[in-house]
């Protein structure tokens, strides 16, 4: 079964010119794929060390507020 959001999702497609359907799809594959998520990731590494470099730095000079799940 294909959720109604996809299927929507297709029809509006569908009435895109041939070209903006092709940039789509091409798109849409290359987010799905396994390797699309690895490049991406991997491109994300330095800023990810820097962010936590970050977080870590403001926790220990106490900068951090504990989580409250109930105020999110």
């Amino acid at each position: 079964m294909v959720a109604k959001q996809l299927e929507e999702a297709f029809a509006e497609l569908a009435k895109l010119p041939e070209d903006e359907q092709i940039s789509i799809a091409e798109w849409l594959l290359a987010e799905l794929s396994e390797r699309g998520w690895q490049k991406r990731f991997a491109e994300t590494g330095d800023l990810l060390d820097k962010l936590a470099d970050e977080a870590l730095k403001d926790y220990k000079e106490g900068r951090t507020e504990e989580l409250d799940p109930d105020t999110l």
